[in-house]
């Protein structure tokens, strides 16, 4: 993968993190419920989290291939 491609891929996965973890989108989650007792709002964060490290991890190891 070219270094301009991961650039803007990286700059993809940066402007979709502003965009999740912004305002009106959290206030999805922002509730009483539980799942599997759990709060929903903390389990989303950690989701949402876990997701963009994973995204991030796997546009930048596949530069190497």
């Amino acid at each position: 993968m070219t270094h301009s491609l991961q650039r803007q891929r990286l700059g993809a996965l940066f402007v979709l993190g502003g965009w999740l973890f912004n305002f009106p989108l959290l206030a999805v989650w922002d509730s009483e419920a539980t799942a599997w007792g759990l709060p929903v709002f903390p389990l989303a964060l950690f989701v949402l989290w876990a997701g963009l490290i994973a995204a991030t991890a796997w546009v930048l190891e596949g530069s190497q291939a």
